[in-house]
């Protein structure tokens, strides 16, 4: 289908070449568009330029089916960092989010199931139906990870303290100096005030398997394996894989309007996200262009960048650029060959990058029915509200699903996160009907019995999860009036992710802070001057946080007034 390439802000697109800009972004997601927000209000003439017909990247809500509107990638909102939400304005610029109470339900087969949320007597209530003692312990683990988040929480704001690359002067090596002695005596501080014992088991979570730190606090497979998806979702590890506890605990890190660990639907979906960051950003001057793909970084005697190439040939010229994209497509893709030293893009290259995620949305005529609720209603229950967990009964049936993905098979029982916004939301759907996301693991990116290219090979598969939700909602597939899906290469093809990682890369250990997206380089810049990566490869990783696009934005104004400086 022919669209006409236009501009979000309204003016012309041939604006785009008329100047050079003070920073072009590269991708319309919510960190480019956050980046776009903070150098517009730092003074700086910006242009964002994304590749597809609509802004968000994969915060993005797009109306597939007619009357029903999809989240069509990430799916809940509860990492976007406060100090966004308030800088930006985002209320005020069209952000309602809408907390979700109970969170969490997972049905089971023996015709009991598991209530969680931000309700203290509902969770002990629900857990003591399997066990008294992990209903006593439940408070003690969340206080815990609360403690945990807190520790974590400013270094999610702040530029890692990195050593700084060569060709700096004698003022920027001793301004890095006094910076990075802050930021660890400031960490020493935090973890002076959580005293040893926290930091031990702190420690511990970093390191350790998911099923080993869940070992530790409960007794109860039901709660046990509902927990560790946290711990495994958007990855190909397995609960018992070391350093699966971190996720878990990246994944409750977040909060919504001062609830921490509340997560929340987005009116509208997740592109009201985006489309709120945008306005912010439109406000303060910067001017956003959808259909603008970028082919490629244009250098300056291969040392200093100077703009960029679009696909269709127009060049736009530009002091720094800003990517939003992975850090594999932007340095190995989008830069030319021989201009960045070979160790970084070996390092670059050799990240991971691998996805076992599926995203299936579906319009269906009515609410699943659980066969364990009882219960026969077309209006929503306390089950429909939260994130439902299928086919994750037990750790055992988590690892099962990724032991089949390691064997380059499709889960046989795949681990499924079902969501249903228009529960709340009643802007994305028809009456009487609903929008429903499924986040399945585990997919391989290349499947050894199949092709997700074949679209028989893909039915199957779609297929196989409805009729596991079958299981427990007898009848859903029969509501199902049509759906989208995204595998893993649907992933990369479509919202540019490589290898289909929703994360821009793995969230192992060896992936995070210091090391992302890779060692000595990250600090948002680059090995070419006036390059800067602000998209989920860059600290602090994954989800729609919004803290790399800030941070690399305070970056680069800091930079510029380093040039007025000099």
């Amino acid at each position: 289908m022919w669209r006409r390439r236009f501009s979000t802000s309204g003016n012309n697109f041939g604006e785009l070449t008329k100047k050079k800009w003070d920073a072009v972004v590269i991708g319309g997601g919510h960190n480019g568009l956050t980046a776009a927000a903070y150098l517009a209000r730092g003074g700086l003439s910006v242009a964002v330029l994304e590749r597809r017909h609509v802004i968000g990247g994969a915060a993005v809500t797009e109306e597939l089916v007619p009357g029903f509107k999809f989240s069509r990638c990430s799916y809940l909102q509860s990492l976007l960092r406060p100090c966004i939400i308030r800088d930006l304005e985002l209320g005020r610029h069209g952000l309602k989010l809408l907390k979700r109470s109970p969170s969490s339900f997972t049905p089971c087969l023996d015709g009991r199931y598991l209530l969680l949320g931000p309700d203290q007597q509902l969770n002990h209530s629900e857990i003591s139906k399997f066990s008294n003692h992990d209903a006593e312990a439940y408070p003690r683990y969340e206080k815990q990870l609360e403690r945990f988040c807190g520790f974590m929480d400013p270094l999610l704001d702040a530029t890692p303290p990195e050593s700084l690359q060569n060709g700096s002067s004698f003022t920027d090596k001793l301004s890095t100096k006094m910076y990075n002695s802050a930021f660890w005596a400031r960490c020493l501080r935090q973890a002076a005030s959580l005293g040893q014992k926290d930091m031990v088991d702190f420690m511990d979570l970093l390191l350790a398997p998911a099923s080993k730190v869940l070992n530790n606090w409960f007794e109860s497979d039901v709660l046990k394996a509902t927990l560790a998806t946290d711990a495994v979702i958007g990855s190909t590890a397995s609960v018992h894989t070391p350093g699966s506890g971190y996720v878990l605990l990246h994944h409750v890190m977040g909060e919504t309007d001062g609830e921490h660990g509340v997560w929340s639907y987005v009116e509208g979906g997740m592109g009201a996200v985006s489309m709120s960051i945008a306005n912010a950003a439109k406000e303060a001057g910067a001017q956003i262009f959808t259909d603008a793909e970028v082919s490629e970084v244009l250098t300056e005697d291969s040392s200093i960048v100077k703009g960029v190439l679009l696909a269709d040939g127009t060049r736009v010229e530009s002091s720094v650029i800003l990517s939003n994209a992975t850090p594999y497509r932007t340095f190995v893709e989008l830069v030319p060959a021989n201009v960045l030293p070979e160790e970084f893009v070996g390092a670059i290259k050799n990240s991971d990058y691998s996805s076992a995620t599926t995203k299936i949305n579906l319009a269906v005529d009515k609410l699943p029915q659980f066969q364990c609720c009882n219960k026969n209603s077309s209006s929503p229950g306390q089950e429909h509200f939260g994130t439902i967990h299928i086919g994750a009964e037990s750790m055992d049936e988590v690892h099962s699903a990724c032991h089949d993905s390691e064997n380059g098979l499709p889960s046989r029982r795949p681990v499924i996160e079902m969501t249903i916004p228009s529960t709340l939301d009643n802007t994305i759907s028809p009456p009487g009907k609903h929008v429903i996301n499924l986040f399945i693991q585990y997919t391989p990116y290349k499947p050894s019995d199949g092709s997700w290219e074949d679209s028989t090979y893909r039915e199957a598969f779609a297929q196989r999860c409805f009729k596991l939700i079958d299981e427990y909602a007898p009848g859903f597939s029969s509501s199902v009036i049509s759906y989208d899906m995204l595998t893993p290469p649907d992933l990369e093809r479509e919202i540019g992710l490589t290898g289909g990682n929703i994360f821009h890369g793995a969230m192992g250990l060896d992936s995070l802070f210091l090391m992302r997206p890779v060692k000595g380089w990250s600090n948002y810049s680059s090995p070419l001057k006036g390059l800067y990566l602000c998209g989920s490869g860059a600290h602090p990783g994954g989800g729609v946080m919004g803290a790399p696009g800030r941070n690399a934005a305070l970056v680069v104004l800091q930079d510029f007034k380093r040039i007025d400086r000099k």
